[in-house]
């Protein structure tokens, strides 16, 4: 019996998993597949440096070449990360023949159509369930478990990052610079963390969901994206009184033939199961026509997790390399883009303003409100401790995208209203 061998494009913190996983599951490997397994070359940068895992010094490389031209060589895994240089590696893979799996949501969100197109015309599978949600098999799910049902929603937690900053905002009232420092020496935000906090990492994974999800190529670049970093101590508070809680949630929505796709700060009602969805876990929330709410949880990071998902998508290579049918699974999108335009983005919002505290300073609001045909849901009013100066909270019914826009456009413009603090999208209804 014939092993199949594996080339390792990285030996990080998923790569050091990925090994010890096919090490410690052979004989469950063996059982799924009817022959070994082994890594046959792992490409790193410093040959010398300690590592997570025990490799023998002759299977580590520094030239990807070692891997991308040995023809032993059948299925090349790569968790290196990084762009372009990946793709151009993956690419070379690709016409030398080689299955590919990937953890890279970066590459596949921007590269994806190129490296699946490569991959179907040369009958090879590329499959990248870890790119998005770490060990949940969300992708699975979509392209298999949930094939014959048309999906109309998704929503998510894909950043377990920023669902750690929240969580900690929210349950102690720590500051956000705080809360940041400690994801970083715990090792869930990287140094820089602009890509998780600005909301672009989430961005990367709802477009690879929406695409897949909808059977339609969605870019990164239609994906509408705010991040966190403009959450306050008192939004999140009001949050709570009112009833919801505070998370960055991915939405892909379609509706008819049109689809929206966007990452942003939303006020979860607190009935909702993503709602207690906290710390680094990350969860995919799935509405289908057929199969109805279905919602997908689990660890969204870590080497585990994530390597779990590697080695599940190498058992599928392996299983079509027996069954001779590489490079059959790539499904081209079924429909042509269509995103929505502003007026059919319909959502409740939440609200706060600083307003002179004066007769005829909230029949102002309300009127510009009224002129759109959006109203009301929740009102608080408060007086702040600087004199003439009052808070009011709203939380609106739903309304378009593109009258909330002109909405907020006027009342910037009033003088009555001093400033716009904070706006954000309201899923759900709470209680309160």
């Amino acid at each position: 019996m014939e092993a199949i061998s594996i080339g390792l494009l990285g030996l990080g913190t998923v790569g050091s998993g990925v090994v010890k996983i096919i090490e410690n599951h052979q004989d469950k490997l063996m059982h799924q597949v009817g022959c070994p397994v082994q890594v046959k070359k792992i490409l790193v940068q410093d040959l010398e440096k300690q590592r997570e895992v025990f490799v023998r010094e002759e299977l580590l490389t520094t030239k990807a070449e070692d891997i991308i031209h040995n023809p032993e060589i059948d299925i090349v895994i790569e968790v290196m990360g990084g762009v372009e240089e990946t793709r151009k590696h993956l690419l070379e893979a690709l016409k030398n023949k080689k299955h590919i799996v990937t953890a890279n949501k970066d590459l596949m969100a921007v590269y994806g159509s190129e490296l699946l197109t490569l991959a179907s015309e040369n009958n090879c599978d590329l499959f990248y369930e870890a790119s998005v949600a770490g060990g949940i098999p969300i992708l699975r799910s979509l392209v298999d478990g949930l094939a014959s049902d048309r999906i109309t929603k998704m929503m998510g937690i894909v950043n377990g990052t920023t669902n750690y900053i929240l969580t900690k905002m929210s349950k102690y009232g720590n500051a956000y610079e705080d809360v940041l420092k400690e994801a970083q020496q715990l090792g869930y935000a990287e140094a820089d963390p602009t890509s998780d906090v600005e909301g672009l990492d989430a961005a990367r994974k709802m477009a690879i969901l929406a695409t897949l999800g909808f059977s339609m190529k969605i870019d990164l670049d239609d994906v509408e994206v705010q991040g966190i970093t403009h959450i306050s101590e008192e939004d999140l508070d009001y949050s709570k009184q009112l009833g919801y809680t505070m998370k960055l949630i991915g939405i892909a929505h379609r509706e008819g033939e049109k689809v929206e796709v966007s990452v942003q700060p939303t006020l979860l009602s607190n009935a909702h199961p993503l709602a207690s969805v906290n710390d680094v876990y990350n969860a995919v929330y799935v509405y289908g026509e057929a199969v109805g709410e279905t919602m997908f949880y689990g660890p969204g990071a870590g080497s585990l997790p994530t390597a779990t998902a590697v080695v599940s998508d190498l058992v599928g290579v392996m299983k079509n390399m027996r069954l001779g049918v590489n490079g059959k699974s790539a499904v081209v999108p079924q429909y042509p883009k269509k995103l929505k335009e502003p007026e059919e983005i319909l959502s409740k919002h939440f609200l706060r303003l600083h307003v002179r505290d004066e007769v005829g300073a909230f029949s102002e609001i309300t009127s510009i409100f009224s002129e759109y045909g959006v109203s009301f849901e929740k009102i608080l009013q408060l007086p702040l401790k600087k004199r003439e100066v009052a808070e009011i909270v709203l939380v609106t019914h739903h309304a378009s995208q593109k009258a909330y826009e002109r909405i907020l456009f006027q009342l910037r413009d009033l003088s009555s209203v001093k400033e716009v603090k904070s706006s954000y999208r309201v899923e759900g209804s709470s209680n309160r």
